[in-house]
């Protein structure tokens, strides 16, 4: 099968005569990244000053997702977004789109001419401002249809994706609930303690819940496939119970930064008798960078700050494996074991003349320190090339 890896091993031993070969001279060949938690409607979002998070939805981000009303700012926008995750070396990603069906559509019909590995879903919110509300029921069956027209078809899944507990009523938190149990084989993706007026205003919300993460739990919304962006300010039952799901705590640390929302201590979640599955992401639009590098790179910064390390061969882990592990995905990607999916990613050692020279004092026989100085001052320049199932997508010029 043209777009699975069929074999591994010398090329003396595996290549065909006149089989036609790509250098890649002075390059790390890597699995594709794996972006698990960004949002598609806020690429012109990013980069916005100066609010933290519920101010920074209302001035920024919900006036810019009111625009996917517009079938025709789709298209351009779900063009652009996944060209430009692959130009940053991203070949699957786990998106959000906007509470408009048509956003989806849009997505998943340009995923789908790429051959991407995408997961997406309409953004459920029946309270919040005006032109970007549905109902719980309207959410429930537009879900339904999505699913429907694209869950399965090529290498796209759903997500069924209330926004947060802030935006969504109980009766739309029990239909997303009623939808995963329909589907089981959809994820759910949602927000989880980003921000602490947040947390509150959940608390003020649901106040028949013990904690935030209860009131997901209240609903069927936890559980192996469920992604929970941010999960900085949790309790110890809210841990326990996410390991007890198999949740997965997405970390965002370039969008944790930018609004200032808290560090992501990975420590206090893994390092436990039941450990919380983990996951990396850039948080695109909160986020401030489409590059899983530099997300990797800040990451390691949030650590650092906390007196955490996290060596160049967990972050890459990460990255690929390990997201696609959190994603339940890892027989299809995250890997270049045969079988997979033929993402790649193609590394270049010299990209600028200061990685070059900084790379000029590496053995090239030592991988850590090589992977470590590309990913801390490593961008999309550092990406050479992309491949998603065996067909190259992109190229750097230059």
């Amino acid at each position: 099968e043209a777009e699975r890896i069929a074999a591994v091993g010398p090329a003396t031993d595996l290549l065909e005569p006149d089989l036609e070969v790509t250098h890649y001279p002075n390059a790390l060949i890597l699995p594709g990244l794996i972006d698990a938690h960004i949002h598609y409607p806020q690429t012109q979002v990013i980069g916005s000053y100066g609010t933290q998070l519920l101010d920074w939805l209302q001035s920024y981000t919900f006036p810019a997702e009111r625009r996917f009303a517009d079938p025709a700012h789709c298209a351009r926008t779900a063009g652009f977004f996944l060209d430009e995750l692959l130009r940053h070396g991203t070949t699957t990603a786990v998106a959000y789109a906007s509470v408009h069906p048509g956003s989806v559509d849009a997505l998943c019909a340009e995923a789908l001419a790429r051959t991407m590995r995408l997961i997406t879903g309409k953004v459920m919110m029946d309270e919040g401002p005006e032109g970007l509300r549905d109902t719980a029921q309207s959410g429930y069956d537009d879900s339904q249809a999505l699913i429907a027209r694209w869950h399965g078809q090529g290498r796209i899944g759903y997500a069924v994706t209330p926004r947060f507990a802030v935006t969504s009523s109980a009766a739309q938190l029990e239909a997303a609930g009623a939808l995963l149990r329909e589907h089981p084989d959809c994820w759910l993706q949602t927000h989880l303690a980003e921000n602490h007026a947040e947390i509150a205003e959940v608390a003020r919300r649901f106040p028949e819940a013990s904690s935030y993460t209860d009131v997901y739990d209240r609903f069927g919304l936890l559980g192996p496939r469920s992604i929970l962006g941010h999960c900085l300010h949790l309790a110890e039952d809210e841990m326990a119970r996410l390991a007890a799901t198999g949740s997965v705590a997405c970390f965002c640390p370039t969008s944790n930064l930018f609004i200032g929302s808290g560090l992501f201590d990975l420590a206090r979640l893994t390092d436990r008798p039941d450990p919380v599955r983990i996951a990396l992401a850039t948080d695109v639009g909160g986020g401030t960078s489409y590059s899983m590098l530099q997300t990797a790179a800040e990451a390691y910064k949030v650590l650092q700050l906390q007196n955490q390390s996290w060596p160049a061969l967990d972050a890459f882990h990460t990255m690929t494996r390990g997201n696609a592990l959190a994603l339940g995905l890892a027989h299809e990607i995250g890997t270049l074991e045969p079988g997979s999916h033929a993402d790649v990613t193609v590394l270049d050692l010299a990209p600028t003349p200061a990685i070059a020279h900084r790379l000029e004092a590496i053995d090239r026989s030592d991988l850590p320190a090589l992977l470590f100085a590309l990913m801390t001052i490593g961008d999309d320049r550092a990406i050479r090339a992309t491949w998603v199932a065996g067909k190259k997508l992109h190229e750097r010029n230059g």
